[in-house]
């Protein structure tokens, strides 16, 4: 999943919920163009964290799993 897809399923999810960008960011703790740019794949630096607390306000999570290229099985 590129940054374009990301910010559109986070698009997508906020307009499902009902949510302006306002309230979203605001909920989020992060300002309005800052998300703007996220909803449009526009920015590549924001942290996890932050990340992660919108997909939790969005009513959603994802499962991080570690990739170890050296681990034998």
């Amino acid at each position: 999943m590129n940054l374009l897809e990301i910010g559109e399923t986070i698009k997508k999810l906020r307009k499902e919920r009902g949510y302006s960008q306002e309230e979203l960011a605001k909920m989020a703790n992060i300002s309005r163009p800052t998300l703007s740019k996220l909803e449009n794949g526009l920015l590549a630096k924001v942290s996890l964290a932050t990340f992660l607390n919108i997909l939790r306000i969005l009513g959603h999570d994802i499962e991080i799993v570690p990739f170890n290229p050296f681990k034998r099985e």
